[in-house]
Order: C-alpha cells, then structure tokens, then sequence
C-alpha cells in the first residue's frame, strides 16, 4: 500500500512480519519512518502516537491488549527510535512536518478508513494539531488525548490568565510555570543534548523505574537502547513550536472529531487545570480522570485500552455502541477502572459488581458458582461495564487465588479496587460448634479475605499506582451474641484486619475499608449453617431467618452504595444499616450495655 499527502508524498516499503507483528518503512519528505502493526487490518485502526523521549514502544503493552478487536499501529515520530531524523534538524520537527507524517502514515496503512487517533504527551500534542487543521478532516475518526496539551490553547490559556489576572488564575499559572521548569532548560543551545547522550541517558530507565514505578528494560524493550538519541533529537520538538504557538496562539484551533480527553491526577509535569477551558475548543469532549501518573501507557495499560476500546467502539457506532461517559453518580472517579469482587454470584457481591458496572468500571466477577458468576458479568455488561468477566475460585483456597490473581493480572491488568466480599454464615452455640464448624467458617470468612488482600493487594503494592480494597465485615464484628461465636469471631478479625492493614498500605497510595452491614436481604441466611441441630431443624432455622431478614427487606443495592462510597471518600469502617451504626455507636458510650444485647439470641 502507498498514499500520497500535500507535504512531500509516502511511500511504503516490503513489509516484515516477526511473532504476528508487521513492520513496515513509510517515506514522508527527507525521512523515513519505522511503522509497526498489530492485529487485523480489515478492522478499524487505531493509530498510537508517542511523546517524549519515548519510542513506539512505550505502546507495546496497550496495542497488544486492543490488537484482538483493531488494526492498532504505532510509529516512531522522526529523530526516535528507528524512524530517520531530519537534516538538519532545526526546522525539521515543526508541527506542520509532524502532520505530514502523520498523513503519510494514515495512507499507508488505513487508506480508505479514517483511525482511531491515540496520543500520548508530545504524541498528544502533535496529536492535536492534526484534529484541528483543515487538511486532515476524514482522516481522523476520534482522538484519545493523554498528559500532552494542544499548544494554541495552552497560549490562549496563559493569555487568559495574564491579562485578566485573579488569585485563583495567578495560582494555576505558577503552578504550571513550576511544573514546565524543563521547557526552558530544553531550549538551551546543546546541554539538552549533552546531558541526554550523558548521564541523564544512562541513568533513565532507572529514573522512571523509582519515580513512576516502570519495569526498567521491561516487556516490549522500553526504554530502547535509542533513549539518548532520540532524546536529543526531540529537544528540537520544543525549540522549533513551543515558544511560537505559546506567542501566537491560532485562533481556529476548534477539534473537528470526538475527542476523549484522560488527565492523570498525579502527572508532575502537567496541571488538570490546563483543560479547564477545552469545552470551548472541543464540541464533542468526554473528559476523564484517572489516578495516576504521567507514564499512563506504561502504568496503566489496561486501563487505557478499555478507554480507547469503548470510545473507537462508540464512534464507529455512531455515539450508540456505548455511552462516551458512564451515567452513574461515581462516573469520573471509577470509569475504565479494574474492579475484582468476591462471592459476586448473588447478594451484596452481584449488587456491588453492578454498582461499580454502572459507573463505568471494568468487572471480574468471581464466585464458587460458576453460572452465577457467568450471569453477574453478563449483566454488567448490560448495566454499563465496558468489559465484564466471569471466574471460578474458591477464595479459602490459596493456590487457586494464586492462580486466579496471576490470570487477572495477565489478561486484566492488575485490579484497581478489590471487595473481598465473599463469606458463609454460621449460627449455633460455641459449646455445640465443632472444629471442623470452625474452619469452615475461618476458611472462607477470613481466610478468604487473607488470600485475597494478599496476592492482589501486593499487585497494588507493586504497580505503585495506588488502588483500594474494601472487606466485607459485618455488624456482627463488633456486637457480641452468643448465638454467633464462629461467625462473630471470623467477621471482628476482618475487621481488625483491614485496620492493620490499612495502616501498613496509607503510605502506598492504597486505602482499606471494612463495610459492616447488619441485617440485609440476601440468600446468606438460606445456606447459613446452624450447629448442634439434626437437619430437619436445621432448615426449619433456615427458612425461619430468612423470612426475617426478608421482612426487614433492607436491600443489598444500599450496601453496594455504601461500598462505592467508602472508596471514593477512603473511609476507613462503615457500618451500613441503622442497627449497625445503632451498635457502634452503643459500643462506644456503654460497651456493657453492648455486652448486654450479646446475652439475647440475635439473627445474624
């Protein structure tokens, strides 16, 4: 395939297929540019664009997880990687040659489909000015914008802030003046360069491996052994636009495609408040954060594949296929974002599965009953969840969560909130409480909540990204009753659990949240155990709680509120039905009082 564009013409040549990955040479001008692509080609592409002092490979992670659904395709922009530099190189990375490249590359390999734009930093803001001139309209199906401004309206926003000067805007130019200290020291006559192909280069892989915690020389070769080069070369990215886009700002850089914009609220170089006047430069916005840092691509793959998957999909159906923006009340704090529930099969865990699907949130649903489960995720899907899927795990088995956290995190992407949610219900006397009814019930109570903040919270722990985990405790946690001592036991040390726990992980970004709900209207109550009874009584028990808890009729949506709650706020314990906060706030004016109410047979 070959196309032709208005600034010099592309050629591309034989192409080379390695491990399913085809390679291919794309001539734009005075240069030629290294193009690598995943996946089908019939499918709807998807164009990835990098910053700097990136390398196409920075993708690596997201184009193989969009690559069974799109023709995805990344390129190194002239001067990295493998693409050639211009000569000389001042002049030869204006905004107008990056086009050019970018036109060359869209004819040769998408001549007949307009792409699915993605950029990322100077990706994104080269990216930018191909959404916003005439030449390239019908090229472009959608943009993903990712921690890289368009520079005109970055002028226009300084502008705005200097002649019509407050506080507030006073404060929003400092504080990004102090995070774009570099722009200046980039502009500088050849330190860039020095420093880049000295100590800098050398030591920046491990730079980004303390800072935003990246796998140094990870999968996918990132950073490439071109890392001090292309640095060099892409100082010249800001020494040829930079000072006269900020100077002289268009005025007609209007977005003529949909465009996604994803602000990480922990990038150090740029503020969320540069995309505070965008509505005006972009009729068809979705805005989204993330809690992250800058390197997304890297940090979050997952998580931006799902994005860009459900917004191309959105295009590509007309604005029908899924919704830009999830409709539900914590849309912008979890949408796109990994949730992993236990027990998810019915009760609390379906109705929390379901509340985090509405809000946009990606869904594993895992539970003992594999049908169960199976219909869970189906449902989320229906409800909202851009991805949604079904696994089968008992969470009192070690080596099964092991398996299960190795899976999710391989096909996933490591979970972002985790509800260990599932439990069992045991009701009887200690005295007629065997030790097999204690370890049982400890197996999957606590030990199941163990398994799980273990293996999936050291994930969390390890990606540095933060995240949340919430356990499902219980009212009975902290109200003594002598006709609960198995399940009481089990359900006080989740609790104490999740406060020790949360201690260890505050330091890391995670938060921890134990939900103490009292008496809900769930099936626990129809397979919950009671002791010391022959069978027949022991049903006849059953059935007797269970028209209680349903005559109390105190829904498991409400504690699934309660759920997404606590980890929007970070709270640290809930108690969710008015008996339960009824209990905890009797155990701190008159514990005795509390200790009395243990002494009466109590449902569960």
């Amino acid at each position: 395939m070959s196309g032709t564009t208005a600034g010099g013409g592309s050629e591309s040549v034989p192409e080379d297929v390695v491990g399913g990955v085809t390679e291919r040479r794309v001539r734009s001008g005075e240069v030629e540019l290294c193009v690598v692509e995943w996946g089908d080609p019939e499918q709807p592409t998807v164009l990835l664009v990098h910053g700097y002092p990136d390398s196409k490979e920075v993708w690596t992670d997201v184009a193989r997880r969009l690559a069974d659904r799109f023709h995805v395709v990344a390129y190194d922009v002239r001067g990295c990687g493998r693409s050639s530099a211009p000569s000389p190189l001042r002049g030869g990375f204006t905004l107008e040659k990056l086009t050019d490249d970018f036109l060359a590359v869209a004819d040769a390999v998408s001549p007949d489909r307009p792409v699915h734009l993605v950029g990322h930093d100077w990706g994104s803001v080269q990216a930018w000015e191909f959404v916003t001139v005439e030449r390239t309209e019908g090229r472009i199906a959608s943009f993903t914008s990712m921690s890289g401004p368009c520079l005109d309206h970055f002028g226009h926003w300084i502008k705005r802030r200097m002649t019509r000067p407050t506080p507030r805007r006073v404060a929003q130019l400092l504080g990004q003046s102090a995070k774009s200290w570099y722009v200046a020291a980039l502009h500088t006559p050849a330190l860039p360069e020095a420093v880049w192909r000295g100590p800098l280069g050398r030591r920046w892989p491990r730079i980004l491996e303390r800072v935003e915690k990246l796998p140094a020389g990870a999968a996918g070769g990132y950073p490439t052994a071109s890392l001090p080069d292309d640095a060099a070369h892409g100082a010249w990215l800001y020494r040829d636009n930079v000072r006269e886009r900020l100077l002289r700002p268009r005025r007609d850089a209007i977005a003529h495609v949909p465009v996604q914009l994803i602000v990480p609220t922990g990038d150090a170089f740029l503020s969320e408040r540069l995309y505070d006047d965008l509505d005006r430069w972009v009729p068809r916005l979705t805005r989204r954060t993330i809690p992250a840092r800058h390197w997304l691509p890297r940090t979050r793959p997952d998580q931006i594949s799902a994005w860009v998957a459900a917004f191309a999909d959105s295009v590509e159906g007309g604005g029908r296929a899924v919704p830009d923006k999830p409709a539900g009340p914590y849309a912008d704090r979890f949408g796109g974002r990994l949730v992993l529930v236990t027990g998810a099969a019915s009760g609390i865990g379906r109705a929390t599965a379901f509340a985090f699907a509405e809000a946009g949130a990606r869904v594993v649903a895992v539970d003992r009953d594999a049908e169960g489960a199976a219909r869970t995720a189906e449902l989320a899907r229906l409800i909202g969840a851009p991805r949604a899927w079904a696994e089968t795990a008992d969470v009192s088995d070690e080596q099964a969560m092991e398996k299960l956290a190795a899976k999710v995190a391989a096909e996933y992407g490591v979970v972002d909130m985790l509800v260990n949610n599932a439990g069992i219900g045991m009701a009887g006397s200690f005295m007629d409480t065997t030790a097999d009814d204690w370890r049982k019930v400890l197996d999957v109570n606590l030990w199941g909540v163990i398994h799980g903040c273990r293996v999936f919270g050291r994930q969390m722990a390890e990606r540095g990204q933060g995240g949340h985990i919430v356990n499902t405790a219980s009212l009975a946690a902290y109200q003594p009753s002598k006709a609960l001592p198995a399940y009481s036991t089990s359900k006080a040390a989740v609790l104490m659990l999740s406060e020790c726990l949360r201690a260890e992980l505050a330091g890391q970004g995670i938060g921890v949240s134990a939900i103490c709900p009292g008496i809900v209207n769930t099936n626990i109550t129809a397979t919950t155990r009671f002791t010391g009874v022959p069978e027949e009584e022991q049903k006849r028990r059953q059935s007797r709680t269970s028209q209680l808890y349903a005559r109390r009729n105190y829904p498991p949506e409400k504690v699934a509120a309660a759920v997404l709650r606590a980890v929007a706020r970070n709270q640290a314990v809930v108690p969710v039905t008015p008996e339960a906060r009824g209990a905890r706030f009797l155990g701190r004016i008159s514990p005795k009082a509390l200790r009395a109410l243990g002494r009466i047979d109590m449902p569960m």
